[in-house]
């Protein structure tokens, strides 16, 4: 009989056949109890969580700076709400520290980088080359909207790209199909990765099984993974407010609980022991570093 998560009682879980994993029917109290749980992992280990997330705000104020200087104000709004295709992806080490934390375990920033020597760090690039197709794909199709509303006309600053947006009817027409657009890009990158990344950290699957669980998971809860996608969308919306320095909370914060609504949706299988990963190998000290290059200065004469 599979293990429970410890305070989650499942309903009606679904039992899949030998090549997948079992699925729980969660309750939408169980996204309430994940955001709670990585609330709890952030606060445990802040200081590593920021340094893993500080290059998401400097990035987000790089990229601001670029629209503003080249008169593409246009694509800051996409480039912002791409963040939600390619975080789970970027939430790597994230759910490493709150696995570690789970089984009791010292969780430092040196842990997080761990995931590279996962046996599934291949398929957990692979994934992560196609949220970043996805999310490249999404900002190229946002321009392509805003040209097919206002043409190629750039504009001269904020008040007029949001006079333009707010005041005219191409401008409503702009917000209806490029919320429209976004929605369908966010809710395939949900359907592929809502638990693939953890699946693949946890039970080293391949990039293929880890896909079709999260849209077996997503089939199986339609409604709870509905409103996690409208909490992530939400968060991630009031992260960029301040200058996008937000995200370096909600960015962890995010990856602790998506780690967390992992376990709640997939049944743990006791029977199965994961793969280790390589032997770590100790780091030796800069002095010893000639010693090791000229061994023969070790000997000691007869």
């Amino acid at each position: 009989m599979a293990t429970l998560y410890q305070g989650n009682v499942p309903t009606m879980a679904q039992r899949s056949d030998a090549a997948g994993p079992v699925i729980r029917t969660i309750k939408l109290s169980d996204l309430h109890d994940a955001l709670r749980r990585g609330w709890e992992d952030f606060k445990a280990v802040p200081s590593h969580a920021i340094i893993l997330c500080v290059i998401y705000p400097v990035l987000g104020l790089v990229l601001a700076r670029v629209v503003m200087g080249y008169s593409v104000l246009p694509l800051l709004f996409p480039l912002a709400a791409g963040f939600a295709l390619i975080g789970p992806f970027a939430a790597l080490g994230l759910y490493e520290l709150s696995s570690r934390r789970e089984r009791y375990e010292p969780a430092s920033a040196w842990d997080a980088m761990e995931v590279p020597r996962s046996p599934s760090f291949g398929a957990m690039l692979g994934l992560g080359t196609v949220l970043l197709a996805l999310f490249v794909t999404w900002v190229a199709t946002a321009q392509a909207i805003y040209v097919a509303a206002f043409g190629y006309e750039g504009v001269t600053g904020f008040s007029d790209f949001a006079t333009r947006v707010l005041t005219t009817q191409q401008g409503w027409w702009l917000i209806v199909v490029g919320c429209g657009t976004g929605f369908l890009f966010a809710l395939a990158a949900l359907c592929i990765s809502v638990v693939s990344f953890p699946l693949m950290l946890d039970r080293h699957a391949g990039a293929f099984e880890s896909m079709v669980t999260s849209l077996r998971v997503v089939g199986r809860n339609p409604v709870p993974m509905a409103a996690w996608g409208l909490v992530v969308a939400v968060l991630l919306a009031l992260g960029t407010i301040p200058a996008f320095l937000g995200l370096a909370v909600v960015i962890p914060l995010l990856g602790h609980a998506t780690w967390h609504l992992y376990r709640k949706v997939i049944v743990s299988e006791p029977g199965a022991r994961p793969v280790p990963p390589p032997p770590h190998r100790p780091r030796k000290p800069a002095a010893d570093f000639p010693a090791n290059l000229f061994p023969w200065r070790n000997r000691t004469d007869a």
